[in-house]
């Protein structure tokens, strides 16, 4: 066999293992590490419940948003750098909370760091399979799915499903 196609085989093999990994592990993958970063960033901008003086001096004199007032922007973004991530924890409006994210990271590209296109690549590149893709089955959007088709019932739930067959 030739270097080429001994090169040409190991792709083709390597190709087939890499498609054995199910959506559903790279899913809970995206889902886990980019609510991370966010719920990291949202821990900034806080103390206890409270959104800090530094956070909103951030948006007053750094991040300088448009069209919306500082301290506002502060605090929607500390309620968002919590509310969502924890949503695409547990896998609960999982798409909806990754196109919130999604927009957060469009709003810091093009307003605040137009610069760190790189990393905010690579958190829309998560947020898309989230998107596009779905939590996956290890997520309480898969559950509740089968649940509201009438393909599995939770136990607390029999009786209750709107589509009972």
């Amino acid at each position: 066999m030739t270097f080429v196609a001994s090169a040409v085989a190991l792709h083709t093999r390597a190709v087939s293992i890499a498609e054995m990994i199910p959506h559903s592990f790279l899913a809970l993958l995206a889902r886990v590490s980019i609510a991370a970063v966010f719920w990291q960033s949202g821990q900034t901008k806080v103390d206890g419940w409270m959104v800090t003086d530094s956070a909103v001096y951030l948006f007053e004199n750094e991040y300088r948003l448009p069209l919306i007032d500082p301290w506002l922007a502060a605090h929607l973004a500390a309620a968002a750098e919590h509310f969502f991530p924890l949503l695409l924890v547990v896998g609960f409006l999982s798409r909806l909370s990754a196109l919130a994210l999604l927009a957060m990271t469009a709003v810091i590209q093009i307003f605040v760091y137009p610069g760190a296109w790189p990393t905010h690549g690579t958190w829309a590149v998560c947020l898309l399979v989230i998107i596009i893709r779905g939590a996956g089955v290890v997520s309480l959007d898969h559950l509740l799915g089968r649940w509201w088709h009438g393909t599995a019932v939770p136990p607390a739930m029999a009786g209750n499903r709107p589509h009972a067959r």
